[in-house]
């Protein structure tokens, strides 16, 4: 088998937190690795200056034949990915997890007066758990604020309420030190209890927006009663908790067997994303792709995906995940369209893997060929601007001015999403006096028009007009004239909020600052701009050089443009003897340029 192209690998793995996955020539899965940034990570394996120094790494780069890997939104988040995958899958060069014990978890226990601890045991008795926390001392903080926030035993006393209301109890010294209101004394009430469990709960499920407020309370109220040991501690605390993520968009207990599944399609191509989530984490994930035969919708194509892939990894999960409810009659499984809440994340992280993995695909097959990525981006623009063919010929208007002298109206054309230079022109404006635009774009479009249908030329199918309605309005009259404005898209763009204005509609449309469609107007608009200022600025030194030697006595308009014309510039006219300018105007103008221009004595 020919040698594995890794460069070519590497440009599909983008900077984005994740985990990493190497197969070998079998298809087996050797290797499975986290990173902060994916990418940079990957690219290490193959510098020989990082690989070379350990021969088992060396080794296992020698075996790699594909890359795969899963994008998610933190650094945690790749930690608890890849040990749930390295557990699941025990690749042959990593490091063996034999048990749930890496990371732990805190735990409301299911009691009365329930306690909360941390453990890296789960037992299934009806209790909460929450993480798995990636960072140890992230979760003590957690622990000693609530501890400090809320009084809650920490006892294993059978706090039931027979043993309560006969005295089995007495209180201990936690009570004593204020940090038990002693409920085995009846001195505190189960409601009263409850009610801090459920403010707890909503700590420890990342809403403690309200407890930071009254932490940095705390903070300012110790440093005001100059204990400032105490609000050291209650500062490193608050720090603490301004970066803590309660819990990971990857893991949460509470989902204990799951099928996450979405799509992104265009035109021809579908993919689908799928994630396996056992226990809490997700062990599986995998996206497919494929190719449309008879255009059919996403409701098809995922329900196809769905059979595939449980039927691929044997999946019997009685809950699936989904974007939308697909066409797909079994009673065995329950399909949920979720929100928000931790299936919606779930849901998130599937659409953000497919839609990355999406637009790397579109990306290769545009690179290998150019015509689809021309045929996808005028599809794309056709229907953004509300056209009824694609637009291979674009053509786009800007006029210039200097205080309403030099008027020039530049035209630029796009031939299939690209600029076509040959085909640009520009006008030198003969029927408009001063600084009126509206009656300059009226005359450029009119000109223009007429002479392509005198010439038999195709016309373009859209027409873009820089400036907002006034500047559309006389290009429209000009088509009109023409009879033509039925047979082509007219749109102008003004450049404020880049507002794309359609004749007789009050309203403009916005497209998406990213669109593709949105960045070909600006582009043709930038472009129009920068032909029509360049031939403009050409116009106007020109007038002005003109101007100048108009000022010499004996030397008007005609002589001086002669002049321009055979010397090129000022300069070379000023350099030039009394026999070479007497070959382009009379002895005596001759003569007074000589004078002029000879420094004075």
């Amino acid at each position: 088998m020919k040698d594995f192209d890794h460069r070519a690998a590497l440009k599909n793995i983008p900077h984005k937190p994740g985990v990493y996955q190497f197969w070998d020539t079998e298809n087996e899965l050797i290797y499975i690795g986290k990173a902060k940034d994916l990418r940079n990570r990957v690219t290490s394996y193959f510098n020989n200056k990082d690989y070379t120094v350990n021969a088992k790494t060396r080794v296992l780069v020698s075996k790699i034949r594909n890359i795969t890997f899963t994008i998610v939104d933190s650094e945690v988040d790749a930690w608890l990915l890849e040990n749930a995958m390295i557990k699941k899958h025990q690749p042959r060069y990593n490091v063996m997890l034999k048990d749930d014990k890496t990371y732990p978890w805190i735990i409301i226990k299911n009691e009365n007066f329930p306690r909360i601890f941390w453990t890296r045991r789960i037992i299934r008795d009806g209790s909460k758990y929450l993480g798995p926390y990636a960072s140890v001392s992230m979760m003590h903080a957690i622990l000693d604020l609530i501890r400090e926030t809320y009084p809650l035993r920490t006892c294993n006393l059978a706090l039931t309420r027979e043993n309560i209301d006969a005295g089995k109890f007495k209180v201990c010294l936690e009570y004593q030190l204020g940090n038990c209101k002693g409920p085995c004394q009846n001195f505190q009430t189960e409601d009263d209890y409850d009610n801090n469990i459920e403010e707890i709960k909503e700590i420890l499920n990342g809403k403690i927006g309200t407890v930071i407020k009254n932490l940095k309370t705390d903070i300012d109220s110790a440093v005001a009663n100059l204990n400032f040991e105490l609000a050291h501690r209650l500062k490193q605390k608050f720090d603490l908790l301004e970066n803590y993520q309660s819990k990971s968009t990857v893991v949460n207990s509470s989902i204990t067997d799951v099928d996450v599944f979405n799509i992104a399609s265009d035109e021809k191509y579908a993919f689908v994303n799928f994630l396996k989530v056992m226990n809490g984490t997700i062990i599986q994930t995998q996206t497919i792709e494929l190719k449309k035969r008879l255009d059919e919708s996403d409701e098809e194509l995922l329900t196809l995906a769905i059979s595939e892939f449980r039927s691929r990894y044997d999946s019997h999960s009685k809950e699936v995940i989904v974007p939308f409810h697909p066409d797909l009659d079994d009673a065995s499984i329950k399909f949920t369209v979720p929100k928000l809440g931790e299936k919606k994340k779930l849901l998130d992280l599937s659409h953000k893997n497919v839609q990355f993995f999406k637009k790397e695909k579109i990306d290769q097959y545009e690179k290998l060929n150019p015509e689809v990525r021309t045929e996808r981006l005028l599809t794309t623009m056709m229907k953004d601007l509300r056209m009824n063919q694609l637009p291979r010929h674009i053509e786009c208007f800007d006029n210039s001015n200097f205080q309403g002298k030099y008027p020039v109206s530049a035209i630029v054309v796009f031939r299939d999403g690209k600029p076509s230079k040959k085909d640009y022109r520009h006008f030198n404006v003969k029927t408009v006096e001063g600084p009126n635009d509206f009656a300059t774009m009226e005359e450029a479009v009119l000109r223009r028009y007429r002479r392509l249908l005198d010439e038999g030329t195709e016309l373009p199918q859209l027409i873009l007009i820089d400036g907002g309605k006034g500047q559309l309005s006389a290009a429209l009259k000009s088509l009109k004239l023409l009879g033509i404005d039925k047979q082509v898209t007219v749109i102008g763009i003004a450049k404020r909020l880049e507002e794309l204005y359609y004749p007789g509609d009050q309203y403009p449309l916005y497209l998406d600052k990213k669109s593709e469609t949105l960045k070909i107007i600006q582009q043709l608009r930038d472009e129009a701009h920068r032909f029509g200022i360049t031939f403009h600025r050409k116009k106007r030194d020109k007038g002005t050089l003109t101007t100048e030697l108009e000022l010499i006595e004996g030397v008007g308009k005609t002589s001086a443009d002669k002049l321009l014309k055979y010397f090129r510039s000022v300069k070379k006219i000023r350099e030039a003897s009394l026999e070479e300018l007497q070959e382009v105007v009379t002895a005596k103008q001759a003569k007074a340029i000589r004078e002029y221009f000879s420094p004075k004595q």
